[in-house]
């Protein structure tokens, strides 16, 4: 469901995918018979040892799980790192710690993780909880996602549409409640087309397109141009679902907070750049860079507009409501 709520929670796979790079940093360089901290032993591994401490790590990561999660997941988790320190030992016993390619991968690794802590630790220390009033004005300037949602049955066409067919194929869509015809337009005129059939709750859509939608009614068909082609979609049927400011408050508040993380990281990344000085050497001084954009920006923040972002945090804890 949509991108704002859903309570998803990593997979044990997932989870120990993201303690690799990790893994390998303490482990590379490192002999077979090297010990980690002293901590409770969980396994041993021929001769390296996997702590209780590493598979705590990993499911801290994992965000909040109830008692009898934790004790599944963890098992899961500790498997998982036995495989990991396997192929490391593997790893280790050829060399490839030593490999350039190994070596660009761990450095760039290292780069990303200190880059990101320091972004973060940064961030938390001015990083406040939204107020009750923040969160009321979000869920009342948002009706269609909260208090009229809305779950849709929709039928999709997309096609690729040179832009002065736009018009005569808006004419027909404003005629007809028949997809079908609008399909046999396309075929008429040589115009490749896929079709595709979805339920979507409110907070599932692109929240840009979310107000046209929710004008609609059962039947009605919206063309709407896109990047390069057209998607014309028809509300087959739909049911009303609200959420009320209750329901919604924990995901809307997660949401505000998210939003705030991202400008702050982006004020601090702006401010970094304007104290350094940047050089740019050889082929890349020959012509004038915007800088990018940053390293939060490009992580925490959405994608374009503040609407996708909240689409995705309503989306995470919708579906967890259901």
């Amino acid at each position: 469901m949509f991108p704002i709520f859903r309570n998803s929670k990593p997979s044990a796979r997932l989870l120990v995918g993201a303690l690799a790079c990790s893994a390998m940093l303490s482990a590379c360089g490192k002999s077979g018979g090297d010990k980690p901290p002293a901590t409770q032993v969980a396994v041993k591994v021929n001769n390296d040892e996997i702590s209780v401490h590493q598979i705590n790590q990993a499911l801290a990561r994992a965000g909040r799980l109830a008692p009898e999660q934790a004790a599944v997941v963890g098992k899961q988790v500790l498997e998982q790192l036995i495989d990991q320190q396997l192929l490391i030992q593997k790893s280790l016993e050829k060399k490839l710690d030593r490999d350039p390619d190994v070596l660009n991968a761990l450095e760039a690794s290292r780069r990303q993780i200190l880059s990101q802590a320091y972004l973060e630790k940064s961030v938390a220390a001015s990083l406040a909880k939204p107020a009750p009033a923040e969160i009321k004005s979000f869920y009342d300037m948002h009706p269609d996602l909260f208090a009229q949602r809305r779950i849709y049955r929709l039928q999709e066409l997309t096609a690729a549409l040179a832009p002065e067919q736009l018009a005569n194929l808006r004419a027909i869509g404003a005629k007809t409640r028949n997809l079908n015809d609008i399909a046999a337009w396309l075929r008429d005129n040589n115009i490749r087309y896929s079709a595709n059939a979805a339920v979507r709750a409110a907070e599932q859509l692109p929240l840009e397109a979310l107000p046209q939608l929710a004008q609609m009614k059962d039947g009605d068909i919206s063309v709407t141009a896109t990047p390069g082609g057209v998607t014309v979609t028809q509300i087959v049927a739909s049911q009303s679902m609200p959420l009320s400011e209750k329901e919604a408050g924990p995901f809307i508040e997660q949401f505000l907070l998210n939003q705030k993380r991202s400008e702050l990281a982006g004020g601090e990344m702006k401010l970094l750049r304007q104290s350094a000085k940047v050089e740019y050497m050889g082929d890349f001084g020959k012509t004038a860079v915007a800088p990018p954009a940053s390293a939060a920006q490009t992580k925490s923040a959405p994608p374009t507009t503040e609407q996708k972002s909240t689409a995705s945090v309503i989306d995470k804890g919708v579906s967890g409501l259901q």
